[in-house]
């Protein structure tokens, strides 16, 4: 009976798991979507409970209660602006948990395993270690530890191949041999090396991909994880995550008009734009926060176009503040959303989120670019690449033919920006020298709860 109640269990849950992910779709039923899978995952634990081949309860429950306290923990104290290092730490820990088990797994019963188990054993582990690792140093660029910059040397991309090769080549002899323990852990420490190489030459301006593959990475880790040991609730869930997380990572990069390949081994934002860096940029043209609040007050429609250094002056909150003061004198406010701003997929919208910005007034690319030409302000905060106009411009630019915001229509363009530098690309912006735009330097949260103040008495 106990084992038909598991089984029952793992069904339910795989059928949550797969609703879960549809309600994820779409904004309106994310959060019902996230209820049903939480559910999922409880009826999952429920059933792994349930299991016959368990021993003993206490180890299980030690891992329950020290689990579940890290994991409030971080629900309660880690800022919705530490979000995606989060992301990608709970990726390192769900792919080293499956690396884990495929040890354990060769560990205990390699010598009486079947082919077709020891290949998912291997995959797992394989994909899991590398997944932890890559997953580490996303997180430690996301921080702030590890320079975002790609890090590159003279051959890397064949070292990195000739890496990856000699991994494959532990596995295909750990396969042939499965004896050979030493090829086993030999592929294990290679993995571990292999994510290393993969993510230290991708800049953080990539991690909106990166962060969907290490996310498929981790989900086939799971999946081969069921294989191994014959789970099925295991080899649903890591399938779905798994080819969910590939077809996010192929629509960013159709965001970024950039294929994989060239995300991976591209090492984008390393170098500056030679052509730009010849010419010289035009200078800028600095405004007063009195001059920014009479062009908002007296506005028709603002857009809001936010990007990353709204994330990082966590100015989310005097966005909406500000734009709640607008809209109290009449005026049109939107939000203009890039599929590829900030650091992880969907970043600014779960950020705006936090701030009790209404979706309603969240645009996507397609939807607000026809509206620029009548918007009277377009402020800009913090964004740079994805309101770039050389990329629908000028041909010869690093981001030529990247589906960009274009701001630069509005009739007036307001850009928070913190100096003068260049944005992590390395790539002038021609917007900043426009006749239209004005650059407001300073702290963006900073700047926006000085420019309510403003608005609040013109």
């Amino acid at each position: 009976m106990t084992h038909y109640f598991a089984e029952f269990s793992y069904l339910l849950a795989s059928i949550l798991f797969i609703f879960g992910l549809k309600g994820l779709s779409h904004p309106d039923s994310a959060r019902r979507g996230m209820h049903m899978a939480e559910f999922g995952m409880l009826m999952a634990i429920i059933g792994t409970l349930l299991h016959r081949e368990i021993v003993s309860y206490e180890w299980i429950i030690a891992g329950l209660v020290i689990g579940g306290a890290i994991g409030g923990a971080i629900a309660q104290f880690v800022p919705m602006t530490a979000l995606p290092q989060q992301t990608a730490l709970s990726h390192a820990f769900g792919a080293f948990a499956a690396a884990l088990v495929g040890i354990s797994e060769y560990h205990c019963h390699g010598g009486t395993a079947s082919h077709f188990t020891l290949g998912a054993v291997g995959a797992d582990v394989l994909l899991g270690s590398l997944t932890t690792t890559g997953s580490l140093i996303a997180t430690a660029k996301l921080q702030g530890w590890l320079p975002g910059a790609p890090f590159t040397f003279k051959g890397q991309n064949l070292f990195n191949l000739a890496l990856f090769a000699a991994t494959l080549g532990s596995f295909v002899w750990w396969l042939a041999v499965p004896s050979a323990a030493f090829a086993f852990y030999l592929m294990a420490l290679l993995s571990l090396a292999v994510g290393v190489m993969m993510v230290l030459p991708i800049g953080t301006a990539d991690m909106p991909v990166v962060m969907s593959l290490l996310n498929s990475y981790a989900g086939l880790a799971a999946a081969a994880t069921g294989f191994a040991i014959s789970n099925n609730v295991l080899i649903i869930a890591g399938t779905l995550n798994g080819f969910s997380g590939f077809i996010l990572s192929l629509i960013m990069c159709r965001a970024m008009n950039r294929s994989i390949r060239n995300v991976l081994f591209g090492a984008f934002g390393q170098a500056a734009d030679e052509t730009a860096a010849a010419t010289g940029a035009e200078p800028m043209r600095e405004i007063s926060l009195d001059d920014a609040a009479v062009q908002l007050a007296y506005a028709r429609q603002v857009a809001f176009v936010p990007g990353y250094g709204m994330a990082t002056a966590q100015a989310q909150h005097a966005v909406h503040e500000l734009a709640t003061m607008l809209e109290a004198r009449g005026v049109i406010v939107k939000y203009a959303i890039h599929p590829v701003a900030g650091r992880m997929p969907g970043h600014m919208n779960v950020l705006l989120a936090e701030a009790n910005v209404p979706y309603s007034l969240l645009c996507e690319l397609e939807a607000i670019n026809p509206e620029f030409p009548s918007t009277d302000v377009a402020v800009v905060i913090g964004a740079n690449d994805v309101v770039n106009p050389d990329a629908r411009d000028n041909p010869t630019s690093a981001i030529a033919g990247m589906p960009i915001l274009e701001v630069d229509y509005a009739k007036s363009v307001i850009v928070l920006k913190r100096g003068q530098g260049k944005g992590f690309s390395g790539l002038e912006n021609p917007l900043f020298s426009k006749p239209n735009t004005g650059m407001l330097y300073g702290d963006a949260k900073e700047s926006l709860m000085r420019l309510a103040e403003a608005v609040r008495a013109a």
